[in-house]
């Protein structure tokens, strides 16, 4: 009988082993009906000693959801990378509108700094990373660093500001969602009903109501270009040139205002991509992100 030899492998390690901390509650905020929200966050977490970046991923959902489930395998390679990952829920349309879902999101960075030494988080290396709706409310996070206003809630010891962010097809003006699509989209998006509307205006149950053009002040106040400044970190923005639901203009012109104020960006637009479609989970994405997350983290 031939002697069959076994084959050795030897390779050096490249990812860490994750480990996977579903459901903890960040914060509990009153909803429109003063209804009590439970809002919590699934983390992502290499297993190995020491304190590693963080990164605050904020889902998208056209303000009506934030299932934190989502982007399982862009998350999961950013822990296999070195990241602490925390996809985060926030208040949503009609039981929530602007600024409710910003104050969440500043509400989970201070819960997460405050447990850093529990959750093995560096907590002055933090990046926000955020798709659609939730790429609109990372870079509204992100130009409002060092911005009191929206810092309520628990845990106002700790500072919301991060580092870097990133911005994957997601909005700025609320008032252009419906730019370069055609005019019955534009109809739609003017419209008391679409989703900005509501998220800016609420529900004209609970209040006036009326379409994005009838509270354009509130609706710059909605705009993240509104507070770029010195203060604003390095953005890395993403979009396809094929997005059907949110017009690509609307990063063009926060990446054109991030330049014009000297803030650090990059802009990729990805050929033949829709929104939130198979092209966003690909390596040639996913090592994008992880090169901008290592060069504006893992430098510091």
């Amino acid at each position: 009988m031939k002697k069959v030899e076994s084959i050795v492998l030897e390779f050096p390690l490249t990812k860490y082993q994750v480990l996977d901390y579903p459901d903890i509650t960040f914060s509990q905020p009153n909803g429109t009906l003063n209804n009590l929200f439970n809002l919590k966050l699934d983390l992502l977490k290499p297993n190995d000693d020491g304190l590693f970046p963080l990164v605050v991923f904020v889902t998208g959902g056209g303000f009506f959801l934030s299932p934190k489930y989502n982007y399982l395998q862009q998350r999961l390679a950013l822990a296999e990378s070195g990241y602490v990952v925390a996809s985060i829920e926030y208040r949503v349309i009609p039981q929530g509108k602007f600024p409710d879902a910003l104050v969440d999101v500043k509400n989970a960075i201070r819960f997460l700094k405050s447990n850093a030494k529990k959750f093995g988080i560096d907590k002055e290396r933090v990046a926000i990373m955020g798709e659609s709706a939730g790429g609109y409310l990372a870079a509204l996070a992100a130009t409002t660093n060092n911005c009191k206003e929206f810092e309520i809630g628990e845990n106002l010891d700790e500072c919301s500001c991060v580092q870097a962010a990133i911005d994957i097809y997601g909005l700025s003006d609320l008032t252009k969602v419906g730019d370069d699509f055609s005019n019955e989209i534009q109809q739609a998006h003017a419209s008391p009903a679409s989703p900005e509307a509501i998220f800016i205006n609420g529900l004209s149950l609970f209040s006036k109501g009326g379409s994005i053009q009838d509270n354009l002040e509130l609706a710059e106040k909605a705009n993240p270009i509104k507070y770029i400044s010195k203060n604003t970190p390095p953005f890395l923005l993403m979009h396809g040139d094929k997005d059907s639901l949110v017009s690509p203009s609307q990063t063009k012109i926060l990446f054109e205002a991030l330049l014009k104020n000297k803030i650090e960006a990059q802009r990729y637009i990805v050929k033949n991509a829709n929104h939130a479609d198979k092209y966003w989970y690909q390596p040639e994405v996913i090592k994008i992100i992880i090169e901008f997350l290592n060069k504006n983290l893992k430098k510091l």
